[in-house]
């Protein structure tokens, strides 16, 4: 999506504070003892209770208001009996749509007590995330921002999971220009259109390179191959000739 009115970028705006609204929510009731299914239900009442659609079930049907990934899981985990433990990295991904626009924003959580290499990786998955964002700008190649995440990576000794990409979003969850590489790719030949919304999002992990079905039974949720803890930090933004605007802001 092109942002072309202000009437456009109000709406965007509104829907991303409802995102981090409700994903604010969830984390503040992160803590042993609580099941991904009573987080989701938090997350769902926040956007219900601001006229917002989950767009996870709007588009595809999801089992679940919201993503919530769990250790071994690096993404679009299903809600459920799982309890949280002392110990665990949970990654929380809201993403809705209201008044024809959508939004999306992820972030993860280390569950105390945690080993410090886990409070480090979610320390600098954020910092990933941020490190792609100041690549933004109209003009710019796309490629900037998977090359500024891939240096960031590479200088502290991670790996990037190299099959979920960033993506448009705007009209539908997953809009022009389509997927965009938080790694290096020299095959990524695209510029950076003034007004374009889409978001930021690297998969930062412990050792895993790859995204890869859980189960055969379950169609959605995600583990790392090679096996190893990864986190996820995701602001959904326009580019703008005074900088990235990032929309999924609490406000």
């Amino acid at each position: 999506m092109i942002i072309k009115t202000d009437e456009e970028l109000e709406k965007l705006k509104a829907i991303g504070r409802i995102c981090a609204q409700a994903l604010d929510a969830m984390a503040g009731a992160l803590r042993p003892g609580i099941t991904t299914q009573e987080l989701d239900e938090i997350g769902a009442r926040v956007l219900a209770e601001a006229g917002a659609r989950s767009a996870p079930q709007v588009t595809y049907e999801f089992p679940g208001a919201t993503c919530i990934s769990v250790n071994e899981e690096v993404a679009h985990g299903i809600p459920g009996p799982r309890v949280i433990q002392p110990g665990d990295l949970v990654n929380l991904d809201v993403s809705a749509e209201k008044d024809g626009l959508f939004a999306d924003m992820g972030a993860s959580y280390a569950v105390a007590p945690v080993a410090k290499a886990v409070e480090n990786l979610c320390r600098d998955g954020r910092k990933a995330m941020w490190t792609g964002i100041r690549a933004v700008r109209p003009g710019a190649p796309l490629a900037d921002i998977g090359n500024a995440i891939g240096k960031f990576a590479e200088k502290n000794r991670y790996t990037l999971i190299r099959n979920l990409a960033s993506h448009g979003i705007g009209y539908s969850l997953h809009d022009e220009p389509g997927e965009i590489p938080t790694w290096p790719d020299r095959s990524e030949r695209r510029q950076i259109a003034e007004g374009l919304v889409f978001t930021v999002e690297p998969f930062l992990s412990l050792g895993g390179r790859n995204a890869v079905e859980k189960d055969p039974d379950d169609e959605w949720t995600l583990v790392s191959e090679p096996p190893a803890l990864t986190v996820q930090y995701e602001h959904t933004i326009v580019a703008t000739k005074r900088g990235p605007v990032v929309v999924t802001l609490p406000g």
